[in-house]
């Protein structure tokens, strides 16, 4: 099955350009590469000679812990998240009122599990903005 045609034919990249740099020059565009959103070096000079803008992306290594420790505290919330969902089916699907209050008793206990987890994650969310608002 063929490639679908290109809308705009004029847009095609048709005419194929090969040159030699030096090793110096190629790293510096393998560096613009890296650091931009560019797949290829190849797309890094074609913004280059048409003089459109090269977007750099930055990335802050510094903000590694805190998004692994949001991301493992959002894993245990939603783990406990279930765990009430499943014990409030089974308050609704139980029939006498001994096994409804069991039910109702074992889901507060798991919201106060949730509670330290909630205040780490907010702790963390305002340092991160106290940290963003220093930035701008």
């Amino acid at each position: 099955m063929p490639r679908k045609k290109h809308k705009d034919q004029e847009q095609v990249l048709t005419n194929p350009i090969v040159i030699r740099i030096t090793l110096e020059d190629f790293d510096k565009l393998e560096k613009i590469r890296k650091e931009s959103n560019y797949r290829s070096i190849g797309e890094v000079v074609r913004k280059m000679l048409s003089k459109q803008r090269i977007t750099y992306l930055h990335r802050d290594i510094s903000m590694n812990g805190p998004m692994e420790e949001l991301a493992l505290i959002r894993k245990e919330i939603k783990a406990i998240g279930i765990n009430i969902n499943q014990q409030t089916h089974r308050f609704h699907t139980s029939q006498n009122e001994s096994e409804r209050a069991f039910f109702a008793l074992k889901t507060a206990s798991t919201y106060k599990q949730m509670e330290p987890k909630l205040e780490r994650l907010l702790s963390i969310v305002s340092k991160l903005a106290e940290k963003w608002l220093q930035g701008s």
